[in-house]
């Protein structure tokens, strides 16, 4: 491999969902791609193992803090909390960027298993955050989430809303990431870009997600649970979109001492140290019934669909103010829903993961 003058980058959470599509794309676009991933089994690590071996990886080499080299991408089986392992790996590979996907994922499973969210998501984040000090980076983008607008109602959600009522752990998690990261460019300088990430969906999707559900038991003839009595709607984002959004982002870190920010009147998106927020979305939620329907015609069958009340810690409705976004990019997403459902659907039916 020849990676002479390429930019270095790590992708945190390779494995999962964004992180695979993520890979994909940058190294098309001519950077040095290294993943980590622990590959838990919060789902079933065989389509982690599917992913990695999408990307060129022979999986049987996998072993725990191990790089593993593919033909133009490196791979190393690393947990976030071992701060000891991630440092040295820092101070190794000298990355340019960092893009930290990996988290401990889902809100109905944060209700049963809290401490994982404290585990992955904030040690784990400031593992991140302690090793981008220690070897530093031009741009640090981290994963956040829609899910801290909370109890709020103000729609669409803009960046500048309180987000201050959580309703989960796993939403307080990500509440907290904002607040580190903005710490940590404030002491060390390390310019940081929160994506607060809207229902995003696509091929090789988790298996917890909605999507894959509803697919999965239609297949099998099976019931399936619809929350709220179908009563809710999502800014679903095709995953093809998001990645591209977080390419054009890569190289556009925010600025110290950035003019834009009033002290005398801060507001939650921006701050006159390296740092910014973004929610990252689609701009144009979609009944949730009419997304069941866009699965049952990619798969031309009619789902067995049980209605149920509002689980704890769901939202009725997610919609995304993205404009901020598309400005500071250049990019609008623009894949149809049915055409993302029909590639997710083709997908699963090809992996029958």
């Amino acid at each position: 491999m020849n990676f002479e003058n390429k930019k270095k980058i790590l992708i945190t959470g390779m494995a999962g969902f964004i992180g695979h599509h993520l890979a994909k794309l940058l190294v098309n676009s001519n950077y040095e791609v290294v993943g980590l991933d622990n590959i838990n089994d919060y789902y079933d690590p065989n389509l982690k193992l599917a992913r990695l071996q999408d990307l060129g990886f022979n999986t049987s080499e996998i072993k725990y803090n191990k790089l593993i080299v593919a033909e133009t991408i490196s791979f190393i089986k690393l947990d976030l909390t071992d701060l000891e392992n991630i440092k040295n790996l820092f101070k190794e590979q000298q990355f340019d960027y960092v893009v930290n996907l990996a988290a401990q994922a889902g809100v109905r499973y944060s209700l049963e298993n809290p401490h994982s969210y404290v585990d992955s998501n904030i040690t784990g984040f400031l593992n991140i955050l302690e090793s981008c000090r220690a070897f530093p980076v031009e741009h640090l983008i981290f994963a956040s989430s829609s899910s801290v607008y909370g109890l709020s109602e103000e729609i669409p959600f803009k960046e500048d809303n309180c987000t201050d009522h959580p309703l989960a752990i796993y939403a307080a998690s990500k509440k907290a990431n904002e607040m580190m990261a903005h710490s940590y460019a404030n002491l060390y300088n390390i310019p940081s870009t929160g994506l607060r990430f809207f229902t995003v969906y696509g091929p090789w999707g988790r298996p917890d997600m909605a999507l894959h559900i509803f697919t999965k038991a239609i297949v099998e003839d099976k019931e399936f649970e619809v929350f709220n009595n179908g009563n809710m709607s999502r800014d679903f984002t095709y995953v093809a979109d998001i990645v591209e959004s977080i390419k054009r982002l890569i190289p556009k870190p925010p600025i110290d001492n950035n003019s834009e920010f009033n002290p005398k009147k801060p507001i939650p998106s921006k701050s006159s140290k390296p740092y910014q927020l973004f929610n990252i979305g689609n701009n144009s939620p979609v009944a949730l019934m009419d997304y069941v329907k866009a699965v049952e015609k990619a798969l031309n069958k009619k789902g067995k669909i049980v209605f149920k009340p509002m689980q704890p810690g769901d939202v009725q409705s997610t919609y995304a103010n993205v404009e901020s976004l598309f400005e500071y990019i250049d990019f609008k997403p623009e894949t149809k829903l049915e055409d993302g459902i029909k590639a997710f659907v083709d997908k699963y039916l090809e992996l029958k993961l």
